[in-house]
């Protein structure tokens, strides 16, 4: 763990302030869900928490099944990383951090298509967004379903964008029950 040399107190209401340093390196904003554990070394840790990370294996599953049909590269991100994927390497994408690009499609809450643009999904990975569809769990987005491509020539059909947005709208409603 790295220490950060921040020192603070908890108040009387058994509250703690986590810096804006942290807040932000960490991209943990207001109303984000943290899960409190503690270790054998007596050590109190916070992390942030992923409902999508919860159905990770069914993500997978979901991502290889949309590749499989389609002839496009499938990711699927909590709000912070990608969880899984499929018709790419998964070392390529595993863990990555998405793109500002695509924060801002999951605040839009809209199904986005890019054509002709090269915005690159995740960080580091030089695959473009096709179509993209936020996750929506209860009326909040928890992440997204993101169609990809290593050219600017490749594009998403109508039948890729309806099979992206079906895939969130059902990963929400698992995720919800």
């Amino acid at each position: 763990m790295k220490a950060t040399g921040i020192v603070r107190r908890i108040d009387d209401l058994g509250r703690v302030v986590i810096p804006k340093e942290i807040r932000r390196t960490m991209r943990i904003r207001e109303g984000d869900p943290l899960e409190i554990f503690t270790n054998s070394g007596g050590e109190v840790i916070f992390k942030k928490y992923s409902p999508i990370g919860e159905i990770s294996p069914f993500a997978v599953q979901c991502a290889e099944a949309m590749a499989e049909a389609t002839r496009l590269g499938v990711i699927i991100c909590d709000r912070d990383h990608c969880i899984a994927g499929a018709g790419i390497s998964k070392k390529e994408v595993q863990g990555r951090r998405v793109t500002p690009v695509l924060e801002d499609i999951m605040e839009g809450r809209k199904t986005v298509v890019l054509e002709g643009e090269n915005h690159q999904a995740l960080e580091g990975v030089d695959r473009k967004i096709c179509v993209a569809a936020p996750i929506v769990i209860s009326g909040d987005v928890a992440g997204v379903v993101v169609m990809v491509a290593s050219d600017t020539l490749s594009k998403a059909g109508d039948s890729d964008e309806k099979l992206v947005r079906v895939a969130a709208a059902f990963l929400g409603k698992q995720m919800e029950e």
